[in-house]
């Protein structure tokens, strides 16, 4: 490939980004506020996942801006974006589902690539589109490996359909977000996140359970792949719980509750989990009977309690209720890595993982917030780096009946 044909292929590339149709591409990609947004665990997945199941080793979910491509999420590439001049997706973005290189240096588009040329001397690329229901092209699932090689029929489909559920991620996502400037979406978050939005990963997970895995090592990329799309799946589950809080069309009916029973059940039911990391769960309750959302407030100490499980490498989880005058205090207190307390203010909100390698979308404790605020219960948190964390939420007197 000669001087002209590479400032061709540039200009192609300046093209994707600027024609008319692009800019209106674009304007789409922004909506979905996730350009330059901290790593998610759901993401995460599927990068896992597609390189588990086409056996490469970089995997990446791209998504290209004007003037970049960007990584929501990378494996084995180790840097966050690159120049939209050496994108292999921006191509991509060009096919209808699928593109497929199986030896980059017998491709006059990509043989003077430097992405071919130098680190990490790319040499097979695929990337499955990311795509609207309107048709416009965000982004790519893509794999990539410094070796030639071909996929097989079963890793393009299971490629295609993490496409798919990362746009079904963007969109939950950005209803989510939506949702909670304005109540009026929260039907929109709802009719999405139901079966029709799950089916890509219902798909994926028949064409995992359809491969024949021909030695041990096959075999638990393929159990480890499904393992990945079961979290997934529970993770869209969290995102329809969090779609409701709020909704004007499920008013609250508050009933008579009993602490030490309502804690006693909470606490049996994530004893095994304790346990199975070999941490002591304890319950330290008073008599109290209080007028509440049993769901909800349930809803409100399992999510503290999971997390505090789940950052606490030893040690204990405590739950415990405490009277004072502005009502009935419910502590949930670990012995864990504790929270910097530069980041007390942002964990709150929804999609933020201290630890981007943790289960779930980091919607947790933006449902404990929804939902506390719903109820008019106050929270507190008290953090530190190193130093464990304790989060409480207070059942304000007016709807504390009785304390023994």
């Amino acid at each position: 490939m000669d001087a002209s044909t590479a400032t061709e292929h540039t200009s192609d590339h300046r093209a994707i980004a600027a024609s008319p149709e692009p800019l209106a591409r674009l304007a789409v990609l922004r909506s979905y506020d996730i350009l330059d947004t901290p790593a998610e665990g759901a993401f995460e997945d599927i990068t896992r996942i597609a390189a588990l199941v086409c056996k490469v080793p970089i995997a990446v979910v791209s998504l290209v801006d004007e003037h970049r491509q960007w990584f929501k999420s990378e494996i084995g590439l180790g840097i966050r974006e690159t120049p939209v001049e050496v994108s292999f997706c921006a191509h991509a973005l060009l096919q209808d589902e699928l593109m497929e290189i199986p030896d980059a240096l017998l491709d006059d588009r990509f043989v003077h690539n430097r992405l071919v040329t130098n680190g990490p001397c790319v040499r097979f690329y695929a990337g499955a589109v990311i795509k609207t229901a309107e048709g416009h092209a965000l982004g790519t699932v893509c794999v990539l490996d410094t070796q030639p090689r071909k996929l097989d029929m079963e890793q393009r489909r299971v490629l295609r359909a993490l496409a798919r559920q990362v746009m079904t991620h963007l969109e939950l996502r950005k209803a989510l977000i939506e949702a909670s400037r304005s109540n009026r979406y929260r039907g929109r978050l709802m009719a999405i996140a139901g079966h029709d939005l799950k089916q890509p990963l219902t798909t994926m997970s028949m064409m995992l359970d359809a491969l024949q895995p021909a030695t041990p090592e096959d075999r638990e990329r393929i159990e480890v792949a499904k393992k990945e799309g079961l979290r997934l799946s529970q993770d869209l589950d969290d995102l329809a719980r969090a779609s409701r809080m709020d909704d004007e069309n499920e008013p609250l009916e508050p009933q008579n509750v009993f602490m030490h029973e309502l804690i006693a059940e909470i606490a049996d039911s994530w004893s095994f989990a304790a346990r199975r990391k070999g941490l002591s769960l304890r319950a330290r309750v008073i008599d109290a009977e209080i007028r509440t959302h049993p769901g909800m407030l349930r809803t409100i100490l399992d999510n503290l309690i999971g997390n505090a499980i789940k950052y606490t490498p030893q040690g204990s989880v405590t739950i415990a209720c405490r009277r004072a005058d502005e009502g009935l205090w419910i502590d949930v207190t670990d012995t864990g890595k504790g929270i910097p307390e530069a980041d007390g203010e942002d964990i709150f909100k929804a999609f933020r993982q201290l630890d981007p390698d943790a289960d779930g979308l980091g919607l947790g404790l933006s449902i404990v917030k929804s939902t506390a605020d719903m109820l008019g219960y106050p929270l507190h948190l008290v953090c530190g780096e190193g130093k464990g964390t304790t989060f409480s939420v207070c059942v304000p007197p007016r709807h504390v009946i009785a304390v023994g």
